[in-house]
């Protein structure tokens, strides 16, 4: 009995050093996570900072500047992105760990010009948001009192002067091109611009005395995307395991502009949200992040497909070797890593840079001659349709890949017949929702319609003095070019007599753009869907938002809550029942005040109104959740019960307030 005791002891003991030292039999580590503090370069003063963490988080924490997302907080901290930050910690190494025979610092993200120090020695210059950075250190360690410090260098400041030691050669149209780190860090037509640095991910170091083996990497899902001639085109559709799959979906940009914020449970909520309004693939956009490992887990977990853009949107991009290396690099490091995911079906090198340098204009905006306007192309040819598939096919070669999303823009006729479709004719085109009857492409990968933010975040990031029609930090919340002129367009189109909407206070118009959402959204992808199997796919711009603004997102920023829009898309991806399309315009129903009664029984809401009722919007004060249903008609006499969840309300009273569009247009 003594000698099984003392060997299950030795067990215990083995099991709980394999925990604490993160050991995989070969291999300890240690996290570099505390102890950390961060200053302006050369300013003297430090402050504590959290590691992962950046810049702009840190600095709020210590209270250093406000809430960049509050009124127009935005535009007084532009001084950020052009200092450079410096992080420094000191750190003892375990005892076991320093007895190895080889220990590795490891990063596995550094945004994104850094100079690493150890001891007072340069070990690293990474200059690649997405890249893992390991050194081996074992020179240079000591058991104890290690001085790590990491200088950040303007990224702002670094694009700006690689684009101007090019003049009279240009990039359009952005100097962010130059520069491997998220592209919406340089602001975007949602999105605020807080170009930081930090040490964005993981920290640790590895010891190990001989190197772990890499296993083989075995496909973990059977897709194929298939484009086959056929009589109207080329066909554009996936089968996943040998079936044809219709994807119903969304695009999807980082949740947080400040992405070390999200957690896990963050991203099971925006993944829910997904979930439960019946979508089935997300296209993970490339202008943001190579997702976080919870995400993909995420996805795994809940059947949702992922079409994985690289991260390049918008913009050429620099032809010299160092940055071919470094983004080889990159795809090797991230396809790697990601690889093992049933979710990801597809790698899609860039996002729109086809289309535009053909049909933006660029070469007269930017004065671009043949020459350097030839040079441009063959740079991005070799970069996204020789090089990428040649390094992806070394690391994954069984998934598919597409050099560009879209494959034709959204001008040109065999946008229709073949590849995916970004169609924008709705929006930047200011057509009508229902042009897609005749502009339905084989899989429309990105359309959309834009609605304000939830009325209750425009109270979070507003003062009252900033709540009418369209006050400056209003506008300042609208980062589309004539974002409000478009949207007013469609209110007119849709909704409501012209001479009105100037006039209606700030949460009547957003509820009424919400409503303009929640019909385009449901028509358009009602008449996609009508037209399987010729089209095959539906991916509407966007899913979610990275900050309170008037977007294209059909979920608020805020507790990720749902916008009038994300119910009509639930209920037009169904698979169960067909919705029908609306054939009148709300604007011109003649609706009569409907007198809605609403009774309250538990986690019910029991509706009934006199006549009929469009758009009805139930408003649970201080409710963070989805409701059953919303924004819904209601049919006179008929019963609507309507479900929410009673925890979410914390034992608080349930007050309801009603909206229908006859109370907005009368």
């Amino acid at each position: 009995m003594l000698k099984i005791n003392y060997k299950f002891s030795l067990f215990l003991l083995f099991i709980s050093l394999s925990l604490a030292f993160g050991v995989n039999a070969q291999v300890l580590s240690q996290k570099l996570t505390t102890n950390w503090s961060f200053q302006e370069q050369d300013d003297a003063k430090w402050y504590s900072a959290k590691v992962p963490g950046e810049v702009h988080l840190d600095l709020i924490a210590n209270k250093l500047i406000p809430d960049p997302f509050y009124r127009d907080n935005e535009k007084k901290l532009q001084w950020i992105e052009k200092e450079n930050w410096d992080y420094k910690s000191t750190f003892s190494v375990l005892p076991n760990l320093f007895k190895r025979q080889h220990i590795e610092l490891i990063f596995d993200g550094l945004d994104t010009y850094a100079d690493v120090y150890l001891n007072g020695k340069l070990i690293l210059q990474a200059n690649n948001m997405f890249r893992k950075w390991k050194i081996d250190v074992k020179k240079a360690l000591k058991q104890k009192d290690n001085k790590l410090l990491i200088r950040f260098h303007s990224a702002q400041n670094t694009v700006d002067s690689l684009a101007k030691a090019e003049v009279p050669f240009v990039i359009p149209d952005n100097p962010r091109a130059y520069v491997r780190k998220a592209q919406f860090h340089f602001g975007w037509d949602w999105g605020p611009k807080l170009t930081g640095c930090g040490i964005w991910k993981e920290v640790r170091l590895e010891g190990y005395d001989k190197k772990p083996l890499e296993k083989p990497f075995v496909a973990p899902v059977n897709v194929e995307l298939v484009q086959q001639p056929d009589e109207k085109g080329t066909s554009f559709y996936f089968k996943i395991d040998g079936k044809p799959v219709y994807m119903k979906g969304a695009n999807y940009i980082p949740s947080d502009a400040f992405v070390t914020r999200m957690t896990k449970n963050d991203y099971r909520k925006i993944l829910l949200m997904a979930k439960d309004a019946n979508m089935n693939m997300l296209r993970v956009w490339g202008g943001g992040i190579y997702e976080s490992d919870d995400f993909y887990d995420l996805c795994d977990s809940l059947g949702i497909h992922v079409w994985q853009d690289f991260m390049f949107a918008g913009a050429m991009v620099p032809g010299d070797k160092a940055f071919f290396d470094n983004v080889r690099e990159e795809v090797k490091y991230q396809v790697k890593r990601l690889r093992h995911h049933k979710s990801i079906v597809l790698w899609c090198g860039n996002n729109e840079i086809d289309e535009a340098f053909n049909r933006w204009g660029w070469q007269n905006q930017f004065r671009i001659p043949p020459k350097d306007s030839a040079k441009l192309w063959n740079d991005y040819t070799r970069l996204f349709r020789d090089s990428i598939p040649k390094w992806l096919k070394e690391v994954d070669g069984s998934r598919p890949y597409i050099s560009s999303s879209p494959k034709y823009g959204w001008g040109v006729k065999n946008s229709f017949t073949e590849g995916d479709s970004h169609y924008w004719g709705v929006w930047w085109g200011n057509e009508d929702f229902e042009v897609f009857e005749n502009k339905t492409g084989r899989f429309v990968s990105e359309y959309g319609m834009q609605a304000m933010p939830n009325y209750s975040s425009v109270l979070r990031f507003t003062q009252p003095q900033d709540r009418y029609l369209f006050s400056e930090v209003l506008k300042h919340h609208q980062k589309a070019g004539n974002g409000f002129d478009k949207l007013n367009i469609y209110l007119k189109n849709y909704m409501i007599d012209s001479a009105k909407v100037n006039n209606l206070p700030v949460e009547d118009y957003t509820y009424l753009t919400q409503c303009v959402q929640y019909y385009g959204f449901k028509n358009m992808i009602l008449i996609h869907r009508s037209k399987a199997p010729f089209n095959m796919g539906t991916l509407l711009w966007q899913l979610n938002d990275c900050w309170p603004v008037a977007s294209w997102s059909i979920t608020d920023y805020y507790d990720r809550a749902p916008k009038a829009a994300w119910y009509a898309v639930k209920e037009a991806y169904r698979d169960d029942v067909k919705p029908e399309r609306d054939v009148v315009k709300p604007k011109d129903l003649k609706l009569t005040n409907p007198k809605i009664i609403c009774q309250i029984r538990g986690n019910k809401i029991i509706l009934k109104s006199s006549s009929f009722a469009k758009y009805v919007f139930v408003d649970i004060t201080g409710y963070k959740g989805k409701l059953s249903d919303n924004y819904f008609d209601l049919e006179a006499e008929k019963e609507k019960v309507i479900t929410f969840d009673l925890n979410e309300l914390k034992s608080k009273a349930v007050v309801v307030k009603l909206k229908s569009l006859w109370d907005v247009v009368n």
